[in-house]
């Protein structure tokens, strides 16, 4: 499992869960302990429920992070669902990898390394564009992306 972190120019952080292990209220904190050592930023949040913890809300409001809440049941308004796991996927298709985990998290963090400035820009004008059909449909159901 891949966890990312990334802003308008690129991917700012990223960590390889290893198999078998949940993300969990605990290990997302960590993750966000980690993260904030070397960041300071606005989070946009899924609705996942180590995001939603109480320890974590407690946390980010501790050290003064700033949170976007995420509409519920809106995958279309996920950036990792709607940017960046698709472009990832694209670049990996069609590699074949021996059961080797080592060579799969090489090949994926030199795509992640790849990921144009300019794709990270495009994805925030989508989300954008993305936010506002929604507010326009009243939060509705909409076909079209």
């Amino acid at each position: 499992m891949l966890e990312v972190f990334f802003d308008y120019d690129r991917v700012i952080h990223y960590e390889f869960i290893p198999g078998g292990q949940t993300i969990n209220k605990e290990l997302y904190l960590e993750i966000l302990k980690r993260l904030r050592d070397t960041n300071e930023w606005l989070l946009l949040h899924d609705n996942a429920p180590p995001h939603r913890a109480l320890i974590v809300k407690k946390y980010l409001a501790r050290h003064s992070v700033t949170t976007v809440e995420h509409l519920p049941y809106s995958p279309d308004l996920v950036p990792v669902d709607f940017y960046l796991f698709p472009r990832l996927k694209m670049k990996l298709k069609g590699h074949r990898f021996v059961i080797d985990l080592d060579e799969v998290i090489e090949n994926a963090t030199k795509q992640l390394k790849d990921l144009s400035k300019n794709g990270f820009q495009e994805y925030f004008e989508q989300l954008y564009e993305r936010w506002k059909k929604c507010v326009d449909a009243g939060g509705k159901y909409f076909e079209g992306q």
